[in-house]
């Protein structure tokens, strides 16, 4: 059953409480603001299937009296008014001067919460999120805002990969190199195949220290990927996965890949083969 809980209902919550405003702008009193924000340190919140995931959203405030604190902190998709907003789950505050503090609020989101907060697909919520909430000073000046700290709220992804010589014997260096491509599925909470996107392989030679990419390859349908190339030498091979605004970016492990002569036995050094009759 799902809890039709919508992004403008939770932030306008907010709002009423303190003067009965729209959530559209900021509203408040006096000189309290915010004058630098910060979500999950510049970088995107990515969340899975399975686990919990929290990151920091970082506020630097202003007021002639002094800062008192936070009051109500979320954080919730810009761009549908359906979906599972993050909940604060811990707040502390520096005072940087008689003016300034610096405070941080701990978000929360469990992926378990996505498939009962909307009517529509629960991945739809990925994209660009907002934070929302309101700030304190100690001369009971606030101030409200709904549209600080932008950042992107992706689905997980992974990848795969394998990677053997197209033919064990013989000089031949061809390499065939498979791998699957998946994203984190919201509203089934597992993984799926993603099909239809741009994977790069890419190789780093024994001893090096980097990936070089080598070519780009499509997914098929279910996110399987595959090519056959000639290695220069010996060395690793991987599939990157570059992302898009709502899905993160992934590389897969590194499969290794010789071609050292294979070791071939004299006749004379195996061992006895004895036929056995049928008693």
């Amino acid at each position: 059953m799902r809890r039709h809980v919508l992004w403008g209902t939770v932030a306008a919550s907010v709002v009423m409480a303190v003067l009965g405003a729209s959530p559209a702008h900021a509203e408040g009193r006096g000189d309290i603001r915010v004058v630098k924000a910060v979500a999950n340190n510049g970088k995107s919140v990515v969340v899975g299937t399975g686990a919990v995931v929290t990151f920091p959203v970082k506020l630097t405030i202003k007021d002639n009296s002094g800062v008192k604190g936070l009051g109500e902190i979320r954080a919730g998709s810009a761009n549908t008014t359906y979906g599972v907003p993050a909940e604060t789950v811990g707040v502390t505050c520096k005072k940087l001067s008689s003016t300034t503090s610096d405070c941080t609020a701990t978000m929360r989101i469990d992926p378990h919460w996505f498939p009962g907060y909307s009517e529509r697909n629960a991945n739809e919520g990925a994209g660009d999120w907002n934070v929302y909430g309101i700030v304190n000073a100690n001369d009971r000046d606030y101030w409200i805002f709904d549209a600080l700290a932008p950042f992107k709220l992706k689905r997980a992804a992974t990848l795969k990969v394998s990677a053997m010589r197209s033919y064990l014997v013989g000089p031949s260096k061809q390499v065939k190199v498979t791998g699957a491509l998946a994203r984190a599925d919201w509203e089934a909470l597992k993984y799926r195949g993603y099909g239809g996107q741009s994977v790069k392989l890419q190789f780093r030679k024994a001893g090096a220290t980097s990936y070089t990419t080598v070519k780009t390859v499509k997914t098929n349908s279910s996110g399987q990927v595959s090519t056959t190339v000639t290695a220069s030498a010996p060395g690793s091979w991987r599939w990157f996965y570059p992302g898009t605004s709502t899905t993160s970016q992934t590389a897969s492990a590194g499969d290794t890949v010789s071609f050292g002569t294979p070791v071939m036995r004299s006749r004379a050094a195996m061992p006895p083969v004895h036929n056995v009759s049928a008693q």
